[in-house]
């Protein structure tokens, strides 16, 4: 039955959609059985070899992401308090730091870090880097308020980077979601992905943008 559902779907993948219908195609041709994850991907016109034409941001969405994310918060003592109560899932200083380069356990998928705490983070820096988990002032993971950056990746703040091709991918929620919430959330996206060019980058920004959800074909989105 859910097949021939799917062949009635009027999808051409040569076709660039505006947003809105990109949304409702992928939410439409999405083959999950579960509730599979909304991704929009940017190709951008960057030289991604060169350090000044790198791009790394974040950007709060409007209506977060549909993930339960955890956060690590390396802290001073006198920090520790508010930071788990802004719901950091790990939080501590030397300790947390200690236990890591001796378990080279991770089980968090963002790092939190006062400044001062950046220069203990060097012995466990190949850890995290290697696990894209290091903190960056770039994408404010960095910051003399940890437990307001805590609280505002729980509501749905996400990071982004370009990868070594010069694309960007980025979550932007669950195929449950409502279709305006989808849209409001690539839009804040779309906006984040304009302030990062970086002044290095000539010709056309950004290329191509696509959004598919897991498992499900890629749509073009018309570029505005």
């Amino acid at each position: 039955m859910a097949k021939k559902q799917e062949e009635k779907i009027d999808f051409d993948k040569t076709k660039s959609y505006s947003i809105e219908e990109a949304v409702e195609l992928t939410k439409k041709l999405s083959k999950t059985k579960f509730d599979g994850s909304v991704e929009v991907h940017f190709r951008l016109g960057i030289d991604p070899k060169k350090g000044e034409q790198q791009i790394r941001s974040a950007v709060s969405l409007p209506h977060g992401t549909g993930k339960t994310v955890k956060v690590a918060a390396f802290v001073s003592e006198d920090k520790e308090k508010e930071v788990k109560a802004a719901g950091a899932d790990y939080v501590g200083g030397d300790d947390l730091i200690a236990e890591i380069k001796k378990t080279e356990k991770t089980d968090f998928q963002v790092a939190v870090a006062e400044p001062a705490m950046m220069k203990n983070l060097a012995q466990i820096a190949k850890i995290l880097g290697t696990r894209g988990l290091m903190p960056s002032p770039k994408n404010e993971t960095v910051t003399p308020d940890p437990a307001g950056a805590v609280a505002e990746l729980k509501k749905g703040k996400v990071s982004f980077k370009n990868d070594d091709t010069g694309n960007v991918h980025v979550a932007i929620g669950k195929v449950s979601f409502d279709g305006k919430k989808l849209v409001e959330n690539y839009e804040a996206v779309l906006n984040a992905i304009k302030k990062a060019k970086p002044s290095a980058a000539k010709g056309t920004y950004i290329k191509n943008i696509s959004i598919n959800a897991t498992m499900g074909p890629g749509v073009k989105v018309s570029i505005t």
